[in-house]
């Protein structure tokens, strides 16, 4: 499995989620994404996290110029059909249970608990005190960032000798020609091996390894 280290960084919460980049020069930087399904070439995804002895903390910065925010006034279906990033954490390989986060550039979030075979509790979600978004759009790119509460972690099964089994996409879309629709671009850290997209499944995760936790 593809392993990101996770740097310990001894800096209160608030300074990862503003604006303020110089925390995150600590951080390793990983660039390592693809498009299985999709030989067209994209824009540069850089993903980022750091971790204190309370939270992890996730960046990413995505490069793109035409940003599609689908105009759905239901939230999870607008999110669904727009530009965003994700974060999967799974308990095990058997995927009995994993949660999934997506967020638009507008750090609108869908989080949700599934199984295997797609089957997804949209009444799940992470807990309010455990997670905290912001974002930014600036013309040439969008960041994200993340809070997670290591206690959440722990609570849910997730983080286990240090170590959080993780799935890290971007779903990219573009408008079709001459047409009104748009079409997703799916990218992964970790290719699943599979004919069709496909981020629900063992074979797209890696693993993120808290550094110089205990």
């Amino acid at each position: 499995m593809k392993n990101y280290t996770v740097k310990f960084i001894n800096k209160d919460t608030k300074n990862f989620l503003s604006n303020v980049d110089a925390p995150w020069e600590n951080a390793n930087s990983l660039i390592d994404f693809s498009s299985p399904w999709d030989h067209e070439p994209f824009k540069k995804i850089e993903f980022k996290a750091l971790h204190n002895n309370k939270d992890v903390f996730f960046q990413f910065k995505v490069f793109d110029e035409d940003v599609y925010i689908h105009p759905s006034e239901n939230k999870n279906n607008s999110i669904n059909n727009s530009d965003r990033v994700e974060l999967f954490f799974r308990s095990d390989e058997n995927l009995n249970p994993y949660y999934c986060l997506e967020i638009d550039p507008t750090a609108r979030v869908m989080d949700f608990k599934a199984h295997p075979n797609k089957k997804f509790d949209f009444n799940w979600n992470w807990p309010d005190n455990d997670m905290k978004v912001v974002s930014q759009r600036n013309e040439n790119y969008f960041t994200v960032r993340i809070a997670i509460s290591i206690q959440s972690f722990k609570d849910l099964s997730l983080l286990k000798e240090n170590r959080i089994e993780t799935g890290i996409y971007r779903a990219k879309y573009n408008k079709i020609e001459n047409e009104k629709e748009y079409q997703p671009t799916w990218i992964t850290w970790v290719d699943p091996n599979t004919d069709e997209p496909n981020f629900h499944i063992k074979s797209s995760f890696g693993v993120l390894e808290l550094d110089g936790f205990i």
